[in-house]
């Protein structure tokens, strides 16, 4: 039996596999084939934040996109997983952003490149709170939504998923193995759209009584803020050490 906090799997999951098109009114909104298997792609761990840290917009995009989706935390590793046993290996579940670089990725798209610049970057995962499998009984019909700025984005039903989280849980472990801590994004419904500098999101499951919101800022803008106030404390620190010479006749 593992020592590690599940509810914590943050901390020290090793990686977030990410499931794209799972939901055919998304695909069909941004003019992309209905998928026949499931889309992957990889997020690593520093794409983490919790609620109330900002979500950084990098420097290289100009059109930053939301999506809501549930994610599965896994607390039981396996390869190969049997969809009849699928569940047994969720410990939980978590409610997600995947932040997208779209002009980024349809770059990428374009030049049959991978997706990483346009969907790893820091901050690119915002995460809630942990929500324990016996608060969602049944996973595949909850209804996630999103908002910016009080304005409601993204409203839509598990239901509707392409492929189910046995599937995918079988599916992928297939071909990467799960450990334990690993997260899985299981896809975005329709309604995603552009987000700027200081938008609010907000994000819910209905009948769950769990919300979370992250607020947006420039990369470089808070890059600078955190410069200006270790700048603060580096001169707090020789204004004190300065002081502390002359009272030593130093």
């Amino acid at each position: 039996m593992s020592t590690r906090n599940i509810v914590r799997f943050w901390e020290w999951g090793k990686k977030i596999i990410c499931v794209g098109r799972n939901y055919a009114d998304h695909a069909i909104e941004l003019k992309n084939a209905i998928p026949s298997e499931p889309v992957l792609f990889l997020k690593p761990p520093s794409a983490y934040i919790r609620e109330g840290s900002p979500i950084l917009v990098p420097f290289y995009t100009s059109n930053l996109h939301h999506e809501v989706e549930l994610g599965v935390v896994i607390g039981k590793g396996g390869t190969a997983i049997p969809q009849s046993s699928a569940m047994d290996h969720v410990a939980g579940y978590v409610l997600c952003l995947d932040m997208t670089a779209r002009d980024i990725q349809d770059e990428c798209k374009s030049k049959g490149l991978p997706w990483t610049l346009a969907k790893a970057f820091n901050t690119s995962c915002p995460i809630s709170e942990f929500i324990p499998k016996e608060k969602i009984p049944d996973p595949g019909s909850i209804n996630l939504w999103l908002k910016v700025n009080d304005i409601l984005k993204q409203s839509g039903s598990t239901s509707q998923m392409i492929f189910s989280i046995p599937f995918l849980i079988n599916y992928i472990s297939e071909i990467i193995s799960l450990e334990e801590g690993d997260l899985i994004l299981t896809g975005t419904p329709k309604g995603v759209s552009s987000v700027q500098e200081h938008d609010e999101l907000q994000a819910g499951i209905d009948g769950i009584c769990i919300t979370f919101r992250n607020e947006l800022q420039r990369a470089a803008e808070y890059s600078e803020a955190r410069e200006a106030a270790l700048g603060s404390v580096i001169h707090k620190l020789v204004a004190k050490t300065i002081s502390t010479l002359t009272t030593f006749n130093l």
